[in-house]
C-alpha cells in the first residue's frame, strides 16, 4: 500500500511560479513511474490531462501544452516527486494530482488545488 500527499497548490498570477511536491508513504522500498495529472474545472475524473510522468531512473515524459514551462523531478531515497511549474497560464488552473505505480498497483493522491488568476 502507498500513501501519496501533494503539497505546494494556491493561488498565482499568470506568469507566476508554483512547486508541487508529492510524497509517498507507506512500504515504497522501489515505487516505480510517478505521474502528475490534472483536472481543469467541470472536467470529469475519468478525464484528467496527463502533465508529466517521471521514471524511477528519471526519464521524463510531458504534455505538449507544458514543454518548456513545467519541470518534473524525483528523489528516490526520499521517495518525493515534484512539479515546477512557471510561466503559469489561466489554463493550468486545476487540480493536481500526484499517481504512482508500486508492484502493478496505480495509487493516486488527493489532490492540490492549482488557481491562475489576476
Amino acid at each position: 500500500q502507498v500513501q501519496l500527499v501533494e503539497s505546494g497548490g494556491g493561488l498565482v498570477q499568470p506568469g507566476g511560479s508554483l512547486r508541487l511536491s508529492c510524497a509517498a508513504a507507506g512500504n515504497n522500498v522501489a515505487i516505480g513511474t510517478m505521474g502528475w495529472y490534472r483536472q481543469a474545472p467541470g472536467i470529469p475524473a475519468k478525464q484528467r490531462e496527463l502533465v508529466a510522468t517521471i521514471t524511477r531512473s528519471s526519464s521524463i515524459n510531458y504534455a505538449d501544452s507544458v514543454k518548456g514551462r513545467f519541470t518534473a523531478s524525483r528523489d528516490n531515497a526520499k521517495n518525493m516527486s515534484y512539479l515546477q511549474m512557471n510561466s503559469l497560464k489561466p489554463e493550468d488552473t486545476g487540480v493536481y494530482y500526484c499517481n504512482a505505480i508500486y508492484q502493478f498497483n496505480t495509487y493516486w493522491g488527493q489532490g492540490t488545488q492549482v488557481t491562475v488568476s489576476s
